[in-house]
């Protein structure tokens, strides 16, 4: 049993979720688990729902794109959050750090360098991201949820991503009478509830009826964005649901952008997806190389949002479960990976090796 271990990542939820499905198993090997997380982050507000992990607030900084007086700042704040993850982490002595990256992790990972702590990084996109390419050099292991991302960096480590065990423990029988569907057309689930979705909720929206003639739908809309006007009753609508596992099991099928956990959790549970990455103009491109991998590997079928009308997500949808049973064949490499027994194997190694 170690000492401690401390977790840092945020900015979005795709930077802290990794972190919860690693929890219950790295109570297993240490005494004390911690986090470091930004002041006002949504890190902050999901890791309070789990009172045996400490939270750590520092200042953190973010790099706006383009031109911003903003970014003047940063290299002050960088300053100031090193030299309070520096304070933070003499007191705490880990044994390691494991970092998800996002714009907090760079002054930990930097701090965690001056002090000799083994760092442990992982990147779930095909390609690193800002934070992770920073830290890069200071990581023991970079863990990889793509296998030719890993194989591209020198300390590069494939695990797949780590996933939260309760996904493989829905019970579709529960998710169908919330549901209300009471015929036997197949499911269609749709994940909208980004800030990025907005083009797919409406886009969905307009082809409601349509499409409740042949599925049904289970759509997660995001908060406030529900559509009172539909009309088809075996089309769900719901803003957010902690019981995803149920909707999951489910679904027969999967519309949804191409963020690396998301696609990752659907590979491994087996579900056919139709994948709309966020335009490039909307974020740095790294939606469109996951989705482009998993097109190429046969594991879903893409649609390019400037290609998306009424006309072509439909068609799309009915494309994807025509070829499902080739698409589950070609994902049942991966069905059921967890990558979190990877990546804790490669946490408690670089503590033995250290």
């Amino acid at each position: 049993m170690y000492n401690c271990i401390v977790l840092c990542g945020g900015g979005t939820a795709g930077h802290v979720m990794p972190n919860i499905a690693l929890l219950k198993h790295l109570k297993k090997h240490f005494k004390n688990i911690y986090y470091i997380g930004s002041t006002t982050g949504i890190e902050k507000e999901i890791i309070s729902k789990h009172p045996e992990v400490k939270y750590f607030p520092i200042t953190s900084v973010k790099l706006i794109r383009g031109l911003n007086l903003k970014n003047l700042l940063i290299p002050f704040k960088l300053l100031k959050g090193y030299n309070q993850s520096k304070v933070i982490l003499k007191e705490l002595k880990p044994d390691i750090v494991f970092s998800k990256g996002g714009y907090v992790s760079v002054p930990v990972t930097f701090a965690c360098k001056s002090l000799n702590i083994p760092i442990v990084a992982h990147e779930s996109d095909f390609n690193l991201g800002l934070a992770n390419k920073l830290i890069l050099k200071t990581c023991t292991k970079m863990c990889c949820s793509f296998e030719q991302t890993a194989k591209s960096i020198k300390n590069g480590v494939f695990t797949l991503s780590p996933v939260r065990d309760e996904l493989f423990m829905g019970d579709s029988s529960k998710a169908r009478k919330i549901c209300n569907f009471n015929n036997s057309k197949p499911t269609l689930l749709v994940i909208g509830g980004s800030l990025g979705a907005k083009a797919i909720n409406e886009c969905m929206f307009k082809i409601a009826e349509q499409i409740c003639e042949k599925f049904n739908v289970i759509h997660i809309v995001g908060k406030g964005n529900k559509n009172n006007n539909i009309k088809p009753k075996n089309y769900y609508q719901i803003e957010f649901t902690p019981d995803i596992q149920d909707f999951f099991k489910l679904a027969d099928i999967v519309l949804s952008r191409a963020g690396s956990n998301a696609i990752n959790e659907f590979l491994v549970l087996g579900k056919p997806m139709l994948l709309i990455p966020l335009p490039k103009g909307n974020s740095r491109g790294d939606q469109l190389l996951n989705s482009k991998y998993f097109v190429e590997n046969g594991f879903a079928i893409e649609l390019k949002q400037e290609e998306m009308t009424e006309q072509s997500l439909m068609s799309k949808i009915e494309e994807l479960y025509k070829n499902r049973n080739i698409i589950s064949q070609n994902q049942s490499k991966y069905k059921g990976k967890n990558g979190t027994e990877n990546i804790l194997k490669v946490i408690l190694e670089s503590i033995d090796n250290g």
